[in-house]
């Protein structure tokens, strides 16, 4: 359950946003989390806008917690939040964590212009500032980057990579496409492309490939399923709840 919502994010109508963006606030995702055969917890995404040093921006807001017989082995109770402009520019990001004992309270400031991330770590009172890449986003930002991309001429195989800043480095993020599936899920059969990220192996995975991410194969892009495989057991996260998209849902007839 460690670093939950980092599964996650590893996945109109007003002139400051994207016209052809894949999201619109009002969007909330709702996923049950099991470790192996256990229902271990859940985690939500919720998109809405908000404002930030005088500019109009998404503020996603992700959330996690362990539930029933899990809180007694490891209490998760985690936030995430990033703001970002229609560009999926992150400005601020947030991650705020209490993971068995394990506590973080971190939030990062992004300057697009200087390329820098200014990073405040509360429980330390420390600030420090780090040099960044120009495309460059949190863990959060990036899943809505990732949506926004034009999938219509992947071919089983291809790899999308990406910047993201991540305890305090930067990450180079890849996505491999593995094709198209069609998936049951708890509210109905959905059309689906398949994708692996490419993860670090040995901290929390079993293998650099051990990570499986379907989304909805519409302009929504919306996360359907994750499987991971850990170094102890296996993880799966399941969409079970979803409201505010902004296309129709492409579901098999």
């Amino acid at each position: 359950m460690k670093k939950l919502l980092f599964l996650f994010l590893w996945f109109a109508g007003l002139h400051m946003y994207a016209q052809d963006s894949a999201y619109k606030p009002g969007e909330h995702f709702k996923f049950k989390i099991h470790y192996g055969i256990f229902n271990a917890g859940y985690a939500t995404l919720d998109l809405q806008t908000d404002v930030f040093k005088g500019k109009n921006l998404y503020h996603a807001i992700g959330k996690g917690w362990t539930t029933g017989v899990s809180r007694w082995f490891m209490n998760v109770d985690d936030l995430y939040e990033s703001y970002f402009d229609s560009y999926n520019r992150p400005y601020r990001f947030i991650r705020k964590i209490d993971e068995g004992g394990y506590t973080l309270d971190k939030e990062l400031h992004f300057d697009h212009n200087n390329r820098k991330v200014l990073v405040i770590n509360k429980e330390k009172n420390t600030a420090e500032t780090y040099s960044v890449p120009q495309k460059i986003h949190d863990m959060v930002s990036v899943f809505y980057y990732l949506r926004n991309y034009d999938t219509s001429q992947l071919k089983p195989g291809d790899e999308i990579r990406v910047d993201m800043f991540f305890d305090e480095e930067v990450y180079p993020f890849k996505l491999k496409f593995l094709g198209k599936d069609v998936l049951r899920t708890s509210v109905g059969k959905i059309h689906s492309l398949k994708f692996r990220p490419i993860v670090q192996s040995g901290r929390i995975f079993k293998e650099d490939e051990s990570l499986t991410i379907w989304v909805s194969d519409d302009a929504n892009k919306m996360p359907l399923l994750i499987k991971a495989k850990l170094l102890v057991g296996s993880l799966k996260a399941s969409l079970i709840e979803y409201r505010g998209l902004k296309y129709p849902v492409n579901f098999k007839s």
